[in-house]
């Protein structure tokens, strides 16, 4: 009888040290994203309302485009909250849409291009062959995995641009150089999406696309893994009402980011204290 009590007591202490492990997971939430400035923003977001209103662990990891669709399609993270759709992440979305849900739009009027200092006289792709020389034979790219990078590289069979170069990069080195070929004047193209916060502090235009191998206006949303509403409701109700009003409000946050020395989390609190309303609507159905 005494080896039974033992027993049971060692089993219950088992069972409760499991309890809580699969609690302390039922408490973590994974996102991912890749280091664009509108994802990283929305995303800190997201991670902030999910932290101090709701009481969850978040884990937001950075990486390539490919691999977030991919760790939402084989469960291993979330959600994440920068799909654009329905023609740039066509492709990886179709990859995976049996394993991963779409939640819709969190901000519509997204577009994707070639941008160039307003002060440069072109107005079209059509017109880049004839100033190639002008552009360093250049146009400056992000990471090799986005999706503009892909259509990118269509545009230059399409448009037959056989004297310039697509060159791969990332957000930060494409608006350095940007920045850099403004100060002295010079031209440049950059790939480009806005909303973006390059577009409020220079004078951009998109280069008219008439063979629309770039697509047309899109929209920003949020997708995430099966099984999320039954294992983890509350989060899969915040992250199906998460939205902004309209592009101004995750441009002026993604401003807010490309300060000098800016904290992206800080950003998001400010964000929610200067916006209660709002994010109380991503709130409604949750029981806090």
């Amino acid at each position: 009888m005494k080896r039974l009590i033992i027993c049971l007591i060692a089993v219950m202490a088992l069972s409760a040290v499991l309890a809580g492990a699969l609690h302390a997971e039922d408490n973590k939430v994974t996102l991912v994203y890749v280091e664009w400035d509108c994802a990283a923003s929305s995303t800190n977001l997201v991670a902030a309302v999910l932290q101090e209103k709701m009481g969850y662990e978040v884990e937001m990891l950075p990486v390539a485009n490919a691999a977030m669709w991919q760790s939402l399609a084989t469960g291993d993270a979330d959600g994440m909250v920068t799909a654009w759709l329905p023609g740039t992440h066509a492709d990886l979305l179709a990859g995976v849409e049996d394993d991963v849900e779409n939640l819709g739009q969190i901000v519509g009027g997204a577009r994707i291009g070639w941008a160039v200092p307003a002060y440069v006289t072109i107005n079209s792709i059509e017109e880049v062959n004839a100033h190639a020389a002008e552009f360093n034979n250049q146009i400056i790219g992000i990471d090799p995995g986005a999706g503009l990078m892909k259509l990118s590289e269509q545009v230059l069979v399409d448009y037959e641009l056989a004297d310039m170069t697509l060159v791969e990069g990332s957000d930060v080195m494409m608006t350095t150089a940007l920045g850099d070929a403004i100060d002295n004047e010079q031209w440049i193209i950059v790939t480009a999406w806005s909303p973006h916060w390059k577009f409020a502090k220079w004078e951009l235009k998109y280069l008219e696309d008439p063979k629309g191998v770039l697509g047309e206006e899109e929209y920003i949303g949020t997708i995430v893994r099966k099984g999320l509403n039954e294992d983890m409701p509350d989060v899969y109700t915040l992250l199906d009402n998460f939205h902004y009003e309209d592009a101004s409000q995750l441009g002026m946050l993604m401003g807010w980011n490309a300060e000098e020395g800016a904290d992206r989390y800080e950003n998001a609190l400010r964000f929610m204290e200067e916006n209660p309303e709002l994010v109380e609507s991503w709130l409604e159905g949750i029981e806090m």
